[in-house]
């Protein structure tokens, strides 16, 4: 418990130096209000899942990597984390620094609203499966089985939809147009990590093959 409250306060703190930093400034509301959201929302899950689910909380905190993770998936994570970081800084410089977006207030409710609904998504996730871990790989050491209730009768990849729905009310909650135009290359790159998901799940899981014969969609009900 010490180390994960090490390890949180340490990531709050590398945000918040990504988003005031380069914007230069303290006077951000939607900075402030971003960070308020990111605080409560994942100190109330990780607390749901020390008391529920501390078998997934500590996969969750075992990091981008691990020993058994898929090599791709590695190299996905690499990418992914600067590209990630770097966003966060764009969003800072376009909306404060440079000021060249104006966004208009009711976006950046929009966007706040947004932002707990994705990790609500993500959090009805977790309670249907344990074994939703951060990188890819097959957990047979936790008996990993097949998980189709829940939001996983409807799309084969909940997490991810949560994860595009909040990331979508981030740009707009920090009033960044260059962010929510940059946005949907993060979720184009993000969705092509389920094609090395799927493939390693449908090698190693059994019963994953059939489940996702039945469930025709990754992420969107009737779209994708």
């Amino acid at each position: 418990m010490a180390w994960m409250i090490i390890k949180a306060v340490v990531w709050i703190g590398f945000i918040a130096v990504l988003l005031f930093w380069p914007a230069g400034t303290l006077d951000w509301p939607g900075a402030w209000i971003f960070m308020a959201e990111f605080v409560v929302i994942g100190l109330a899950v990780t607390l749901w899942l020390a008391r529920y689910n501390p078998g997934l909380l500590r996969e969750r905190l075992g990091g981008a990597f691990q020993k058994g993770q898929v090599f791709w998936d590695k190299v996905f994570m690499t990418i992914m984390i600067v590209v990630w970081y770097g966003w966060l800084v764009l969003m800072a410089l376009d909306a404060k620094r440079w000021g060249l977006s104006h966004m208009p207030e009711a976006l950046n409710i929009v966007g706040a609203v947004l932002i707990p609904i994705g990790f609500f998504i993500v959090w009805r996730t977790f309670r249907e499966n344990s074994f939703a871990a951060p990188v890819i790989r097959i957990q047979e050491e936790r008996g990993q089985t097949v998980i189709s209730t829940g939001l996983y009768r409807f799309v084969r990849h909940p997490m991810y939809a949560g994860a595009s729905v909040y990331m979508l009310g981030m740009p707009l909650l920090l009033g960044s147009w260059l962010g929510l135009a940059v946005l949907p290359f993060i979720i184009a790159f993000l969705a092509a990590r389920i094609f090395i998901e799927e493939r390693e799940l449908r090698k190693g899981l059994p019963g994953y093959s059939e489940y996702a014969d039945r469930v025709r969609y990754r992420l969107l009900p009737g779209v994708w």
